[in-house]
């Protein structure tokens, strides 16, 4: 067990005891909380204990979703911290706003944050898949869910993901982490995030071009059949 690094040391032991995912791990959730601060100091009227109590838990629904792919992370980790949140001495509208924040925070989701503390834990989460490090939390997932970096199409050429329909890093990046960077709800969020945009499109193209280089070799090098 870590060391305790907020002033919420029991919702802190709790969301530790829950973190079992290599890409979702406790640093994911220290980092989402430090810019979760950042953020907060450029908005109003935000309240911080809200703020940083569904920024600890917002993420403890991951061990569901692995074991059972049709369970939404958000949804369920939003039950699940309001159901500990009042059986720990926690207000039942408390525990209420917290589910709000946790079950609105996901990128893929039709269900868009309303207040300000759920808009920066949308953003600060976000911020975690922007830049070098989406691409190596992405990279980390993949492996731990045994999907490949790119595919090949009919014809046998290296793809860039855009038209896959297979996962694999080429298509989550054309899927999700090329579009991030026009989807924060707060102004300071866009920001951090557009710091790290060149990051990953210099990755995704430097890698793509790379595979297609090897892949032209072989192409050229293949010997004649008897």
């Amino acid at each position: 067990m870590k060391t305790i690094r907020t002033k919420n040391p029991v919702v802190e032991a709790y969301m530790q005891s829950c973190m079992t995912d290599n890409a979702h791990d406790m640093e994911h959730i220290y980092r989402v909380l430090n810019y979760s601060l950042d953020i907060a100091r450029h908005e109003r009227s935000v309240d911080m204990e809200l703020l940083t109590t569904a920024c600890l838990l917002h993420d403890i629904g991951r061990a569901e979703q692995f074991a059972d792919s049709s369970v939404d992370h958000a949804l369920y980790g939003g039950e699940k911290a309001h159901e500990w949140l009042t059986n720990n001495g926690y207000s039942e509208d408390f525990a209420d706003a917290v589910k709000s924040c946790i079950q609105t925070h996901r990128f893929r989701s039709d269900n868009p944050p309303q207040s300000v503390e759920a808009k920066i834990l949308f953003d600060a989460d976000k911020l975690d898949v922007c830049g070098a490090m989406g691409i190596a939390r992405t990279l980390l997932y993949k492996a731990h869910v045994s999907e490949p970096l790119y595919s090949l199409t009919d014809r046998g050429y290296v793809s860039d993901g855009t038209t896959d329909i297979e996962p694999s890093f080429m298509q989550e990046y054309n899927f999700k982490l090329e579009d991030l960077y026009e989807n924060f709800y707060t102004k300071r969020g866009s920001e951090l995030a557009m710091k790290r945009k060149a990051a990953a499109v210099n990755f995704y193209q430097s890698l793509l071009a790379e595979i297609r280089e090897c892949y032209s070799i072989s192409e050229d090098l293949i010997l004649p059949s008897d």
